[in-house]
This record gives structure tokens, C-alpha cells and sequence, in this order.
């Protein structure tokens, strides 16, 4: 494997994220959500603690954008729009709060945020279907995003989804995903990321990214979501045990 792709770390770490981009897309390409919080607690088990958010993001916008575009003809570019509104206010204001975390501790909080989201049931809220509700929701989730990368869930309880249009809602949320991603690549890059250092690694999980969105694209609504949430559980609570055990002993 090239030495420019690895950037310190083992062939063997690069193939689990690589497959974990895969898996991830494929996730919430199937059901809705998932595949982010999935995505970056195997990631905060193998990259340094600086690098988890930023190149998240690149690697969530980018199998985001594919899930957007393959399905950007059942858009509600109203509803987009009125959230972006509000992740963009937020972006603004996130420059300081980046800058006040301990990056040592980012793994924990994603750790104990992948616990919540995972066994705290997570009513709709169900307020992105007027404007003030859509503008709260793109300020809220953005900048839990900023802080610990995988919004998803939440993002995914404000807008509601509804199991009966289940086009219109991928298509909603991929696209206001891409979008909440993209500003977090602004902002990181703004506070002094080296994004560069990273690109081939992230190029090479976003392919990989587009590969799982097709899969889960062609399984959306055809896969039992009760036996995928219980696999889905156990998996995301080992791997955020395990983050917390490291933290706790190292």
C-alpha cells in the first residue's frame, strides 16, 4: 500500500476505514441514518483525536453529495434551504468553539454522544416542516456537529422521517448533510487543519463511500430495519466502550 496513503498509520488501519466508509454509506443509504455515527467511532479508534472531525466530514460530505444527487429529483429545495439558513448562522459562531476544546478529549464526548444516541430513544421532533422549525434545526444540529461530527441522528429526528416517502427524505437529508459537512470543512480548514496531508485517504474512503450509497440505495426499503437496529446497537456500543476504556486508561 503507498506510504502517502497510510499518513502514519498501519495498512491495516486504512483497510478498516476504508470498509467502514463502505459500510457507513451503505447504512444510511438503506436506513435513513447511522452510517456517520458508525462511521466515525471505528474512526476514533484508529486516527489521532485532531484529525477525527475534519476528515469525517470531508468523508461524510462526500458520500452525502452522492446520495443528494442520485436522488435530488425528489428534493424540497424550500425545506433545504430555511435549514441551511441556520447551519450557516451557526458555522459563523463555531470558529472560537473549536478552538476551546481539549482535541484529547473529542473521542470520549463521541463516545458518550454514540451511547446516547444509541439507547436513549430519540423522539421526532418533527419541527422541519416550517421555516422557524427548519432554521432551529440547521443552528442546533450544526453545531453538535461541530463537536462531535455525527449529527445524523439528530438531524434525522428533527426533520421526521417518514417511512411512507422514503425518497423525498433521503433526499432531504443528504442534501442538508452535504451541506452541514461542507461548513464544517470551512471552518476547520479556517482554524488551521492541514487538509492536504489527508486527501489521498479520504479520496479513497469517499470512492469507497459512493460504492456503499449505490448498494444502499438499491436495498432502501427492502431490508427489515428491526434486525438491522439491533446488529447496529451492539456494534456501536462495543466500539464506544472500547473508546471510553482507552480514554480512561491512557
Amino acid at each position: 500500500m503507498p506510504e502517502f496513503l497510510l499518513n502514519g498509520l498501519s495498512q491495516m488501519d486504512v483497510v478498516i476505514l476504508i470498509i467502514a466508509s463502505f459500510v457507513g454509506s451503505a447504512m444510511t443509504a438503506a436506513f435513513g441514518v447511522g452510517g456517520g455515527a458508525f462511521l466515525i467511532t471505528v474512526m476514533a479508534g484508529i486516527m489521532p483525536a485532531i484529525a477525527l472531525i475534519p476528515v469525517h466530514g470531508v468523508v461524510q460530505m462526500g458520500s452525502n453529495a452522492s446520495r443528494a444527487a442520485l436522488s435530488r429529483h425528489h428534493l424540497d429545495k424550500r425545506r433545504f434551504l430555511w435549514f441551511c439558513a441556520g447551519a450557516l448562522l451557526a458555522a459563523l459562531g463555531c470558529g472560537f468553539l473549536i478552538g476551546a476544546i481539549d482535541t484529547q478529549a473529542i473521542p470520549l464526548l463521541i463516545a458518550v454522544f454514540v451511547l446516547w444516541i444509541t439507547w436513549v430513544p430519540m423522539p421526532a421532533i418533527g419541527l422541519g416542516r416550517n421555516a422557524p422549525g427548519l432554521f432551529t434545526g440547521g443552528l442546533l444540529t450544526t453545531l453538535a456537529s461541530m463537536l462531535v461530527g455525527a449529527s445524523g441522528p439528530l438531524v434525522s429526528a428533527w426533520l421526521n422521517k417518514d417511512a411512507h416517502n422514503r425518497w423525498h427524505y433521503t433526499a432531504l437529508f443528504s442534501s442538508v448533510m452535504t451541506f452541514q459537512h461542507l461548513l464544517k470543512i470551512l471552518v476547520f480548514g479556517l482554524v488551521g487543519f492541514a487538509f492536504l496531508a489527508w486527501l489521498p485517504l479520504m479520496l479513497t474512503m469517499i470512492v469507497a463511500g459512493y460504492f456503499g450509497t449505490r448498494l444502499g440505495l438499491k436495498l432502501l426499503g427492502k431490508w427489515p430495519e428491526s434486525a438491522f437496529k439491533t446488529v447496529y446497537r451492539l456494534c456501536l456500543t462495543l466500539l464506544a466502550v472500547r473508546l471510553i476504556f482507552h480514554y480512561v486508561m491512557s
